[in-house]
């Protein structure tokens, strides 16, 4: 049969916003606001998908448990601090409500829907149609042991519910009725092909397993009251683009998602950046989750073990070093978004700011009375690395494809390395040539200030020997180069206030390379910049720029890497762990500087 064939439904493109997130801590699944799975990748983040609708088509995968007839009314929510999802569907003769989760995983990773009548009668229909290897691959189906198996290469998935199913064209499709009161679950388990059937499923009793889990977790969170709900939500996320085996935690559960139209920015998001773990250990252990900091900074230690030479910017979950990067040609991408990629080429790039990240992360640990996890760096490796390579063009925060350059912000970053080692050595009796430390840290700010900022302007800019502001340059408000104060940092915050402004959202350059002149705002600069303001005194405009940020996320709460001022949406890989996690900074940030609280 030829790739991606099968069920040829028209149907809507789903936006980006429409879409809700589950998963089991290894997994992600989305599920969008009709009822349809269209992304989900087993067994784990970067597994390939078996739902690849998301990236194409019904035909390239999806599973939708929905009203036969449509709706007229749908609305969503997440069961009070838990990842389990609730959509009330209301038509004309009656209202019903799919719950989804995944349960965290002790087994074979389970995905569990259950349609439950709310009044009268509805007519549903589940159609579900795997399409493994990123919808390249149509499996066998057949009904064995009570369940429907669909099976295909080295993978398969088992069917179980009460409803009667019929096959299709490749589809397992199935027609019934739900009254009030009802119930009718299905339960979705993946194994390998070479195994037997799994034992029935007991869907309520995971689903009571799920809520407890999530509920215990959320309970021993430490926010303020301030945006409370927010905040959970976005920790909540973040723990669950957290890869449990591991601790490792990814950008986000989806590849090729367009951060800006028309289709531009296409990349694998399904790793693991130093920059996001760093950012991540610092929020988790502020909001009392100290628990998952510690295995985020054990996933660390292990991700860059070995001479500093080698380190990279991102790894796999597991810490895997080769992320080889293919397009995949026969996936139309999301609303026309080409081309599809897998794997991300970025980790082979010169990570000069990534040296920063990780000595920050020490620190850090240290100062939270946790073990030091990199003695592989101690003494005069790093340093030795961090002299011979800080004068070295790089690629840059964003990863560029094009020539490496003297990007301020990789400078910053090294500066922020050698202040953490001097750090460590004064307050902790680190062993380790001091001297060298400062007068590396002294050589790399002063450098920064003659080259990186320009006097006529009056603002520090993207690169040596240019003039383009860039949003990466809140980051030396953030990590203390300059203090809040200075009036070099003040008004390079200020032209960035103005020159990027998308209508309230931050862009992260003045005029991207290859860009549209409808370039989306990029949310995690947008947070930053609260945060900087917060710092700056300006605690007011902090506060209105945050609550214009939050008014951002979709109805469950989610946001993603980018918002399209010009289409009103959400853009880019969701949900992104770094928006979420800015989110929680920025509002911790602006609840200390209202209550007057010295920033730690």
């Amino acid at each position: 049969m030829p790739r991606g064939s099968g069920p040829t439904t028209v149907r809507e493109v789903p936006q980006i916003a429409d879409y809700a997130l589950i998963g089991d801590l290894c997994t992600a699944a989305l599920v969008s606001t009709d009822g349809s799975v269209d992304w989900l990748c087993l067994p784990r983040f970067d597994s390939p998908a078996c739902f690849s609708g998301l990236l194409g088509e019904d035909r390239h995968g999806h599973w939708r448990l929905a009203p036969a007839a449509g709706a007229s009314q749908v609305t969503r929510r997440y069961l009070p601090g838990t990842l389990i999802l609730q959509t009330e569907f209301t038509t004309g003769t009656g209202s019903v409500r799919v719950t989804d989760c995944m349960p965290p995983r002790s087994g074979d990773p389970a995905l569990v829907r259950v349609a439950e009548g709310l009044a009268g009668t509805v007519r549903m229909r589940m159609t579900l149609a795997p399409r493994f290897e990123y919808g390249l691959s149509q499996p066998r189906i057949q009904r064995r042991e009570g369940a429907c198996c669909m099976a295909g290469g080295p993978e398969a998935l088992w069917l179980f519910g009460p409803a009667h199913m019929r096959t299709q064209k490749g589809i397992a499709i199935a027609e019934f009725e739900v009254r009030q009161g009802e119930k009718v679950p299905f339960t979705l388990i993946w194994r390998p092909s070479r195994l037997g059937a799994p034992q029935p499923p007991l869907p309520t009793l995971l689903i009571r397993a799920t809520q407890r889990f999530w509920t215990g977790w959320s309970a021993g969170l430490i926010v303020p009251d301030r945006c409370r709900g927010a905040l959970i939500r976005s920790l909540i996320t973040i723990k669950a683009l957290t890869y449990a085996p591991t601790g490792g935690l990814v950008a986000a559960p989806t590849t090729s998602l367009p951060a800006r139209a028309p289709g531009v920015g296409t990349w694998d998001y399904r790793y693991c950046w130093l920059r996001d773990s760093a950012l991540a250990q610092d929020v988790l252990l502020r909001c009392g989750a100290v628990g998952e900091a510690r295995r985020l900074i054990d996933w660390m230690a292990r991700a860059i073990a070995g001479p500093p030479a080698q380190l990279q910017n991102l790894y796999g979950p597991a810490g895997e070093r080769l992320l080889p990067e293919v397009e995949l040609g026969w996936l139309p991408g999301h609303d026309g978004g080409r081309p599809v990629r897998i794997g991300n080429a970025a980790a082979a790039q010169p990570p000069l700011a990534a040296f920063g990240e990780v000595q920050m992360a020490r620190l850090r640990a240290r100062m939270a009375g946790l073990p030091d996890f990199s003695a592989s760096w101690s003494g005069d490796r790093l340093l030795s690395v961090l002299e011979s390579a800080w004068r070295q063009p790089d690629c840059g925060i964003w990863e560029s494809r094009s020539a490496p350059r003297q990007f301020v912000h990789s400078k910053v970053m090294v500066w922020a390395a050698a202040d953490a080692a001097v750090k460590m050595i004064e307050r902790f009796g680190d062993t380790g040539p001091a001297g060298r430390w400062r007068l590396l840290r002294s050589a790399v700010r002063a450098e920064v200030l003659r080259r990186g900022y320009d006097t006529g302007r009056g603002t520090f800019v993207l690169a040596y020997d240019h003039d383009r502001p860039d949003a990466s340059l809140l980051r030396i408000c953030q990590l203390g180069m300059l203090p809040a104060g200075d009036d070099r940092a003040r008004a390079t915050v200020e032209t960035l206030e103005r020159e990027l402004d998308r209508g309230g959202v931050l862009a992260r350059q003045a005029y991207p390379d290859g860009a549209a002149a409808g370039d989306a705002g990029y949310l995690p600069a947008s947070f930053w910049l609260a945060e900087c303001l917060s710092l700056l005194g300006r605690a007011g405009d902090a506060s209105k720029l945050l609550s214009y940020l939050l008014s951002l996320c979709n109805d469950v709460g989610l946001l993603g890497e980018a918002y399209d001022q010009m289409g009103r949406t959400l853009a880019g890989n969701f949900p992104l762990a770094a928006s979420h996690l800015g989110l929680v900074a920025a509002v911790l940030a602006v609840d200390d500087a209202e209550q007057g609280k010295a920033r730690r």
